[in-house]
């Protein structure tokens, strides 16, 4: 008690150890905060509590801050605030780390409760990323499982390498050379599945590589099941609403081509053709006259009639369509989904809109 009232700012750095089932143990986290909570009772002065521990999204706010607002007697943000800071610290080398953080990343239960915080790193170069709670507490876990994602890809591009008589370090020395797609954001953001004619080949081409050396890749091996499953999910919000007529804006695998050779897209116009429903598709990039080779292979071995689906004015799919799903990011899709009407609905595969875009029924596929 004497410690918080003699102090402006609590910093909880506990343990989070996992159980035997991989839950999180947050004993010592709901002791401590219970002792801090009983401590600001009687505080007079303004006090912020600092989680740094390391959990999921949520935890904070629907189980930490009840029970320090339980034991206290107050509301967040009367007489004590909290944020979320995660530490990006190694082992070995946490003194250096903290003064030469890749990130400050303070996430905030109220606007101007990180003020404080943000005191204690005066003097010290790195970005500050002001945040909610949630997103705080997430980026940590993002972090980490993105670092050890890295470790495990980079281990079965080495094993390969080796079977085929290849410095795998002069490989990756190569590959970290580029920063505008391998080490940078490109790639980065949450959205729809994966096509066209390189990716999936050539993951298919590792896999069996891999198995002939008698080689486990269970990373590798594992990204176009993780495709696949983005696929279905896709598939699965487009039927949840229980509408037959279906708009998709964008059809080929990416924008700015007529490339539809695996697109995820194609995959899901043939799955909900197959099971009834009535599809209008815009594409400005596609037309059937103009397919040639390997693309109008596909095409015809897929939607055989894409012809009768096509249309040329987006405005007629916005008039025909229930659903109206976003396939890629266009800047002329965007005035299309504000002509939309409340009870149609916009599945948005790429983040081209928000919420406020439109008039229709919004949601991200994983947004």
């Amino acid at each position: 008690a004497d410690a918080i009232r003699n102090t402006d700012v609590s910093l909880v750095c506990v343990g989070t150890p996992s159980q035997a089932n991989g839950r999180l143990d947050l004993t010592y986290m709901e002791r401590v905060c219970e002792e801090i909570g009983a401590a600001l009772k009687t505080k007079t002065s303004p006090h912020l509590v600092v989680l740094r521990s390391t959990m999921l999204p949520g935890t904070t706010e629907d189980l930490l801050v009840p029970i320090l607002e339980a034991h206290s007697e107050r509301r967040v943000g009367e007489g004590f605030d909290v944020c979320y800071n995660p530490e990006f610290l190694r082992e070995g080398s946490s003194v250096y780390d903290f003064y030469n953080p890749p990130k400050i990343v303070v996430g905030e239960s109220t606007p101007g409760a990180g003020d404080a915080l943000l005191a204690l790193y005066a003097g010290i170069e790195a970005p500050v990323l002001r945040t909610s709670v949630r997103v705080a507490e997430m980026v940590k876990y993002c972090d980490n499982a993105f670092h050890a994602l890295k470790i495990s890809f980079a281990n079965e591009v080495g094993n390969l390498c080796k079977k085929l008589n290849v410095d795998s370090h002069d490989v990756m020395a190569v590959f970290c050379e580029d920063t505008k797609l391998n080490l940078s954001p490109a790639y980065l953001k949450p959205g729809f599945a994966f096509g066209g004619s390189c990716l999936p080949k050539d993951l298919r081409a590792l896999a069996y590589e891999a198995k002939r050396f008698d080689l486990q890749s269970p990373v590798l091996n594992a990204i176009l099941d993780s495709n696949a499953a983005q696929v279905q999910l896709g598939i699965q919000m487009i039927m949840a609403h229980g509408k037959k007529r279906v708009g998709f804006l964008g059809m080929a695998f990416k924008p700015d081509t007529d490339d539809m050779r695996e697109s995820p897209l194609v995959e899901v116009i043939e799955t909900l053709l197959g099971k009834g429903y009535d599809i209008r598709i815009f594409d400005r990039n596609v037309s059937t006259s103009r397919l040639i080779g390997a693309n109008r292979q596909f095409i015809e071995d897929h939607i055989p009639h894409l012809s009768s689906l096509l249309v040329s004015d987006p405005g007629e799919l916005a008039a025909h369509a229930e659903v109206v799903v976003v396939g890629y990011t266009s800047p002329e899709f965007v005035p299309v989904l504000a002509t939309l009407r409340p009870d149609q609905v916009v599945v948005d595969l790429a983040r081209i809109a928000r919420p406020a875009t439109t008039p229709a029924h919004y949601e991200g596929i994983c947004w």
